[in-house]
């Protein structure tokens, strides 16, 4: 047997190929390796959430004054959505769920939100971990799979990962 000895090139080569392995690995740790998808077959937030079967209607009435009611029912919603609407999420608890389409974790959590009711008096709103890096900059995010329940002032009032369904992230908030 032989010994080979890497130059420095081929050893920063290494390291960074396990420095990016141990980074998508920390999503869930799942044992499958873990790629990007490519950019053809990748589907955008707003697309898959704009399938009525996937996500179903839950917007407010507006009140006697015309203005939304507060949101009793819970409700799984794109940042995008949320942003054009924010009044309508007034009473309820905002948590921002920074998902990465290639993490097992938060597909799993995804499935869970649009397969299930979200519980009354929360609203989970879906922001895309790649693309949002304003949001990732301004509350810390540093991992995939993070959830930030978030005041009516857009500030952060408590942060958590690993949550994997809507009764479970409900009971994370305070």
């Amino acid at each position: 047997m032989t010994s080979r000895t890497l130059s420095r090139p081929q050893f920063t080569a290494a390291a960074l190929a396990l420095g990016i392995a141990l980074t998508l690995s920390a999503c869930g740790g799942s044992a499958t390796p873990l790629a990007a998808p490519a950019a053809s077959t990748a589907m955008s937030d707003k697309t898959a959430m704009s399938d009525k079967t996937a996500m179903p209607d839950k917007t407010a009435m507006p009140d006697k004054t015309g203005a939304p009611a507060a949101m009793a029912k819970g409700a799984y919603v794109t940042y995008a959505d949320y942003q054009s609407s924010m009044a309508m999420y007034q009473g309820s608890k905002v948590v921002l769920f920074f998902h990465a389409s290639w993490c097992p974790d938060c597909r799993a959590t995804d499935t869970a939100l649009t397969g299930s009711a979200v519980p009354d008096g929360l609203t989970v709103v879906k922001v895309d971990y790649d693309t949002a890096t304003e949001l990732k900059q301004k509350y810390g995010i540093t991992q995939q799979h993070t959830f930030v329940q978030v005041d009516p002032a857009g500030m952060s009032v408590k942060k958590w990962t690993g949550t994997k369904d809507g009764a479970a992230i409900k009971a994370q908030t305070t």
